[in-house]
């Protein structure tokens, strides 16, 4: 096969049946598409995770009923379910027994174990949905496949085992014509258990299948037509992007526009395997292509945003020529788990944004008592909250002309808290007040890209 395509849906995708229905004819309608990554259908993960956290029986009971309904739903429409009813009884008869295993005591291998079922019921569904359409697919356990080591939740997969399962699995399927429908997210560690690939992990199983086969592409179906300028519900005149870079979508993932996270793409990003992004639900409306370097690369690309940002002032006259300050500050705020998101100084004081996007406490919670308390020892905190970090996406900023100006221009009517320009060639960050945030949003598109 010249041309080998991996395609990956994702959980709104196959969220039901007339979703499911329009995955399938994406397929059928490219031939060169001969492996298929599904995640669970949307809700059925978030669902798993808190059966995981050992419940009571009452909430335990109801909380399976919703899983087995969103299934249910599907399989009603089914012209045919006779032979994928009991498949996923099954399954959710073993989802009730490990629910109940989680009650008595829960852990990290069982939590993989039970997550892991939302794919298995997604693909299991989905071969009989190609089945109506007259198209015939095989079913592969991705645990076969894709090896890992036991760090359960966060499994970083095993390369070279991986690439020869495939040799020995995958590569003979596809030599002889087979459709493959495999899960996204999920491995096996080597004593056999389940293990789950952590956020993003299906854009990563899909990329690492990409490798292993050396495929030309891997296409990322999900419920946007690829990738825009801006968030285009805040802006309607944001515009589609039909080619970036890798390392363009890191920077606007990184501040928070709802893209691919290059790192969930790793092995496709280095093993250099363009990546499409498209809409499962509006084939037809095109996508983007993000690629090692693609051409033409212009100075503005896109702005993000990021809400609920916490600023941090450090202040201090010691610091003046003082060693070890900021060793010392960062030294804390290591020791307190947390991730500093730009930064900067001035002879006595240094300003920082917090990010809490990756965990779930609120940006007040993030910053301790304790936290405060060592810091102060030191010198004089402040804490802002209720701001927005709006990142502007571009190439070679630090040494196009004008770009200061341009910018400045625009914001002239708004107060802006911090800047940060000139750490990354990629990226300027500009700090407001939550509430001007769409609006500041809309103005630096309008004078940058409209």
């Amino acid at each position: 096969m010249s041309h080998l395509s991996v395609a990956k849906f994702g959980g709104t995708s196959v969220a039901n049946y007339a979703a499911m229905t329009a995955c399938a004819k994406i397929i059928i309608d490219d031939p060169n598409t001969r492996i298929v990554v599904l995640s669970a259908s949307a809700g059925v993960t978030n669902l798993l995770v808190e059966l995981a956290k050992g419940i009571e029986a009452e909430e335990r009971r109801r909380l399976v009923g919703e899983v087995r309904q969103i299934q249910e739903n599907i399989l009603n429409e089914l012209k045919d379910d006779s032979l994928v009813r009991p498949i996923i009884e099954k399954y959710i008869e073993n989802i009730e027994y490990l629910s109940e295993a989680a009650s008595l005591a829960t852990s990290t291998a069982l939590t993989d174990e039970l997550i892991s079922h939302g794919e298995m019921m997604s693909t299991q569904i989905f071969i009989e949905i190609l089945r109506e359409q007259n198209t015939s697919a095989t079913w592969i356990d991705v645990r076969n496949i894709v090896a890992t080591n036991n760090h359960f939740s966060k499994a970083v997969p095993d390369d070279e085992k991986t690439q020869s399962n495939s040799d020995n699995i995958l590569k003979p399927l596809i030599d002889r014509g087979e459709l493959i429908i495999t899960q996204g997210f999920i491995g096996r560690e080597p004593s056999g258990k389940t293990t789950t690939l952590g956020r993003g992990g299906s854009d990563y199983s899909a990329a690492l299948l990409a490798e292993v086969l050396n495929a030309k592409d891997v296409l990322i179906w999900t419920d946007v037509a690829g990738i825009y300028t801006t968030d285009p519900r805040i802006v309607p005149a944001a515009q589609r992007i039909d080619t970036m870079s890798f390392a363009e979508a890191a920077e606007m993932a990184t501040f928070g526009a709802k893209v691919l996270h290059p790192a969930t793409l790793l092995p496709a990003v280095r093993s250099n395997i363009p990546v499409y992004v498209g809409s499962s639900k509006a084939p037809q409306d095109g996508g983007t292509w993000v690629t090692r370097d693609p051409q033409p690369r212009p100075t503005f690309r896109a702005i993000a945003l990021r809400r609920d940002q916490t600023l941090l002032t450090l202040s201090s006259l010691n610091m003046l020529h003082a060693q070890g300050f900021l060793a010392n500050v960062f030294g804390i705020l290591a020791k307190h788990k947390i991730s500093v998101d730009t930064i900067t100084t001035s002879e006595i004081s240094i300003a920082l944004t917090l990010d809490k996007t990756g965990s779930t406490s609120s940006g007040s919670e993030l910053l301790s008592n304790e936290l405060l308390e060592e810091l102060r020892q030191y010198c004089t905190v402040k804490v802002d909250i209720g701001l927005s970090l709006v990142a502007l996406i571009g190439n070679d900023l630090h040494i196009a002309t004008g770009v200061a100006k341009r910018i400045f221009d625009t914001l002239e009517p708004y107060s802006i808290r911090m800047i940060s320009y000139g750490a990354s060639t990629n990226n300027v960050c500009m700090l407001v007040q939550s509430e001007l945030a769409d609006e500041v949003l809309r103005s630096l598109h309008k004078s940058l890209f409209e």
